[in-house]
């Protein structure tokens, strides 16, 4: 987990958009003080990221800045803006938990059940798209819609939350260090490019793979993890999608694929698919994909509208795997073995289960044998950062 010193002379930050961060030891210390993220998840390394990751992409309009990070981990952490004043962003995405909530489906305000698994925060800011049908393109208008979602923190619209930030003294502080801003010219741009700026700065690699394959530490990895990560490239196919580069590696392609997951739910025929459509128009997507199975299952379609999308989800990165379960946009597989096994099977829990239609055209029986996903799930193992391994 790193706080990136982002220079001009970085050529892969300024293509990037990436800004100069000045920092010095007095705000880091301070950033500490307030805890703004833990010490264990902090290290200032100038002009680098993590073993295995690149520059962290840095919109032009949203730099970052120690100020901006404070704010945004506070604003990431407050209970109040949700409708009971028990639920916060942290609450689905708990730093415990390698900031997902390890359940199913995420659960808002009165315990009410969504249709989603919570996405780990962590390298978020490397995704193209965010949520598991992409629905929003940066992490800043992400933040935004949790807070006005009924079944997350249903609050009615942000006005409780512009009321809260524009008076507590607290936030006036903040907000006027972090924008210079305060009193009305506050609006939810500033809470969400602080959120959002919070949430930049938690990235990590350094895995054994990391040290493996680009540290060149033959002994990062074990003999298992070694002939998993060879499944993982030949004969499982996973690099397809688990995108490896030569210099760095994010594990997804931050495409959208139909591999089978909620194949059950999905819409049986063309009226079914025009009633679940229709709940899309009349609610939002952000509503209707959260408060109904049926249209969730849609996947990116449910935002395009593209038929090659039906049922078609992000491809999630592989970092930290071993401690997001459960698995899949419904968080239907417990276990990294089930999730193998469902890769193994063509897209099936189950051998003698039907082929979903509409797969995408990589998903097929792998025919891996029991050893070789065993090795395969070990290698997943080897990509969980130091700061998140379980001591």
């Amino acid at each position: 987990m790193r706080c990136f010193i982002w220079h001009s002379q970085n050529p892969g930050a300024t293509r990037r958009g990436g800004k100069i961060l000045k920092t010095t030891a007095r705000h880091f210390k301070r950033m500490l003080k307030v805890g703004v993220i833990a010490a264990t998840l902090v290290t200032c390394v100038a002009f680098a990221a993590p073993l295995g990751l690149p520059p962290v992409p840095v919109p032009a309009d949203n730099p970052i800045t120690p100020e901006k990070v404070i704010l945004g981990d506070k604003l990431f952490h407050d209970n109040r803006f949700s409708k009971t004043g028990e639920v916060s962003c942290s609450t689905c995405h708990d730093k415990e938990k390698s900031f997902t909530d390890g359940l199913p489906v995420s659960e808002g305000i009165n315990k009410l059940k969504g249709t989603r698994n919570a996405p780990t925060v962590v390298n978020a800011a490397y995704l193209h798209t965010q949520f598991w049908d992409g629905r929003e393109p940066t992490l800043e208008a992400q933040s935004a819609g949790p807070f006005i979602n009924p079944v997350e923190m249903a609050l009615p619209n942000h006005e409780p939350i512009l009321k809260i930030v524009r008076t507590d003294p607290e936030y006036v502080d903040l907000f006027k260090k972090a924008f210079a801003k305060t009193g009305n010219r506050v609006t939810m741009k500033e809470v969400e490019q602080a959120i959002a700026t919070f949430e930049r700065t938690l990235v990590a690699g350094n895995s054994p793979f990391d040290r493996y394959f680009y540290g060149g530490d033959k002994t990062a990895m074990s003999p298992a993890a070694i002939r998993g990560l060879d499944v993982f490239i030949n004969q499982g196919r996973c690099v397809s999608c688990h995108v490896i580069e030569q210099t760095q590696a994010l594990f997804t392609d931050n495409r959208f694929h139909m591999i089978g997951s909620g194949a059950k739910q999905m819409p049986k025929n063309l009226d079914d698919l025009a009633v679940a459509v229709e709940d899309v128009k009349k609610r939002g997507t952000d509503i209707a994909v959260l408060s109904n199975e049926k249209t969730s299952s849609l996947g990116r379609y449910a935002v395009t509208r593209n038929l090659t999308d039906i049922g078609a989800f992000k491809t999630p990165t592989l970092r930290n795997i071993a401690l997001t379960a459960p698995y899949l946009h419904d968080g239907s597989l417990k276990t990294l073995e089930e999730v193998v096994q469902f890769y193994n099977n063509g897209g099936r829990e189950k051998e003698t289960d039907p082929v979903p239609e509409l797969l995408s055209g990589g998903i097929r029986p792998l025919n891996l044998s029991k050893e070789q996903e065993a090795d395969l799930v070990e290698f997943l193992k080897a990509l969980t950062s130091p700061e998140f391994a379980q001591k």
